[in-house]
């Protein structure tokens, strides 16, 4: 007869060690370098644009395969994931990515740039599933919150650090060299992360239960430091679940939490705070003052992330996304009224809180909430498929935040907005359980 290992409970209860920032860091310089790719697409296409490299409709093209590539990588790495690991899944996709980010900084024409480009897609969207739910296996309780939020931090810091480096090497050198960055960046991170451990949990739930016992006497050894480990609080067995469960009770109503949260700060993000620019000129503003304008929003991308980090599991979940989601609605409508030509001082004041209260809800739903809604033999594809439609929102909300803008102008984008958040507060209050201060097994079946 096997034994069991009670590898989460005996994770849950590891003091915090080198162990544990060694994997934060490891699992983040891949994500950080899915961020960077993310945004770099800005700065990269304006000097496409300008060098005739490209045209208007090639770059239309570029951002849909790139949405297009993400929407399959999320949904890809999620079966995968659950099938062959999260150690092979996140060494496989950021391979992927790094790769075709090299071959992007040397394609010869658009339609190269374009092709490297949905291969790149296919690691963004993965890397964003597997990083996540791979930190969530490992970090305790108390703290997750915190790490997971801080991960997605990361994430955001690639906005700024691709919009410095477009402004410094862009002028000079072209856009090539921001490939090549993030090309070397990720291969660098794939050969560091070759002695990443597999996740423990998702071992034992495989009934490698050997390999799982091997793995956590080498954790335990080194987190505890030569000290004394306190005991773990071994939780009521659950029984193990297959994919199927994604389509019963209670999985059933968290795999809808899961799928319109993200695709409600999909849309907020990629409908919205991306365009700020556009809707600055609409506005009235000049191109300088509307990237002065952008600039200083982005900065508030960065404090909600941090914001986010401390109300996860300083309040929990449940209550900071519901606070978030009421700030959005009360801080998109007031900005929504006022022309930012008109009044600057009060369009950046309540445009700094709006995008803070949208990016506590970044950090806490990619990087927090959705993987701890789901099972560890069922994590990768139940946070995959909802990834997989909010990643399918982003290819068509710049259809409609068009079609709003040329009819209702701003106020029809920010009532869009609110229309999806309204219903997030709904489905989060009504079905999300609270995480919390919680092991991932005791929330496995929890109802509340």
């Amino acid at each position: 007869m096997t034994t069991a290992v009670n590898a989460g409970a005996r994770l849950d209860r590891l003091p915090i060690s080198s162990f544990h920032y060694r994997i934060f860091w490891l699992v983040g310089a891949g994500m950080f370098f899915d961020g960077y790719d993310l945004y770099v697409a800005g700065g990269v296409l304006a000097s496409a644009i300008q060098t005739k490299f490209s045209t208007v409709p090639q770059n239309l093209q570029f951002l849909s395969l790139t949405f297009v590539g993400m929407t399959i990588g999320s949904l890809v790495t999620g079966f995968v994931g659950d099938k062959f690991g999260r150690r092979f899944t996140y060494q496989a996709n950021l391979l992927v990515f790094g790769i075709a980010s090299l071959a992007a900084a040397f394609a010869q024409d658009m339609n190269q740039l374009i092709i490297c480009r949905f291969v790149q897609g296919l690691g963004l969207g993965a890397e964003i599933v597997v990083g996540y739910s791979t930190l969530t296996e490992f970090v305790p309780p108390k703290t997750r919150g915190r790490w997971l939020a801080f991960m997605a931090f990361l994430v955001v810091a690639g906005f700024p650090v691709t919009a410095i480096l477009g402004y410094l090497i862009i002028p000079t050198f072209g856009w090539r060299p921001l490939f090549v960055i993030a090309g070397v960046g990720a291969l660098i991170v794939w050969y560091l992360r070759k002695n990443l451990p597999e996740s423990p949990r998702w071992l034992e739930s495989q009934g490698r239960n050997a390999e799982a016992e091997e793995l956590m006497q080498k954790i335990e050894a080194e987190a505890a430091g030569g000290k004394p480990l306190p005991p773990p609080v071994i939780p009521a067995p659950v029984p193990q679940l297959d994919a199927t469960a994604m389509l019963r009770p209670p999985i059933l109503q968290r795999m809808i939490v899961g799928s319109w949260a993200l695709i409600t700060i999909n849309t907020l993000i990629f409908g919205f705070v991306i365009f700020l620019p556009q809707f600055f000129l609409r506005q009235g503003l000049t191109i300088a003052n509307s990237l002065g304008y952008t600039v200083v929003l982005a900065v508030a991308s960065l404090v909600g992330c941090a914001v986010g980090a401390w109300l996860s599991d300083a309040i929990g979940r449940r209550r900071s996304i519901i606070g978030a989601s009421v700030a959005t609605i009360v801080f998109g409508f007031i900005y929504a009224r006022f022309n930012a030509a008109s009044d600057p001082a009060i369009v950046l004041s309540i445009g700094f809180v709006l995008i803070m209260a949208i990016y506590v809800q970044t950090a806490i739903l990619f990087g927090v909430y959705t993987p701890e809604l789901f099972p560890t033999e069922i994590r990768l594809r139940a946070n995959g498929i909802c990834n997989t439609l909010g990643r399918g929102a982003t290819v068509v909300s710049p259809f409609i935040v068009g079609a709003l803008m040329a009819n209702s102008g701003l106020p029809g984008v920010v009532w869009l907005m609110i229309g999806l958040v309204v219903v997030q507060i709904v489905v989060v209050w009504a079905w999300g359980v609270e995480p919390r201060n919680r092991g991932l097994e005791d929330l496995a079946t929890a109802k509340a």
